[in-house]
């Protein structure tokens, strides 16, 4: 699995003008890509580090969400996984197909929420349209 982390002070997603997931922050905005070895074991192990990535300053430390309590935003996202090394137009073939990926992100969010994260989410599948204020900026690559 593949993970685009941004920590956000805000990021909204809409699909056809409905607003579908949104936190204010400190939070993070995750844009998650499946292939097609993944498994529930990474997208638990995901989820742990997503939780306790330290990302957000503290008086004398780093804190993580856990920390916090931020909040997450979690989006699918199969172009994580495009490849667009030969020629003009990537190739989506390392990508998960939906019935692989769909119920792999859904456990990604499921043991967030086990460890106690809130977290919203995208709809799968979706057209959607993701707004953010990336804080920093920083935006940092997560795979496992």
């Amino acid at each position: 699995m593949r993970a685009v982390v941004q920590r956000v002070s805000e990021a909204a997603v809409t699909v056809a003008g409905e607003q579908v997931g949104a936190i204010s922050g400190p939070g993070l905005c995750v844009l998650v890509g499946v292939t097609h070895q993944d498994t529930a074991a990474q997208a638990a192990e995901l989820a742990r580090k997503l939780w306790g990535l330290r990302i957000f300053n503290g008086e004398s430390t780093e804190l993580s969400c856990s920390d916090l309590d931020a909040p997450l935003l979690v989006i699918s996202q199969f172009t994580l996984y495009g490849d667009a090394r030969k020629g003009r137009r990537p190739s989506w073939t390392a990508a998960a197909p939906g019935p692989v990926a769909e119920p792999l992100v859904a456990e990604l969010v499921e043991r967030l929420r086990a460890l106690g994260a809130k977290v919203e989410t995208g709809r799968f599948g979706a057209d959607m349209k993701v707004s953010l204020v990336n804080d920093g900026p920083f935006t940092v690559l997560l795979e496992v």
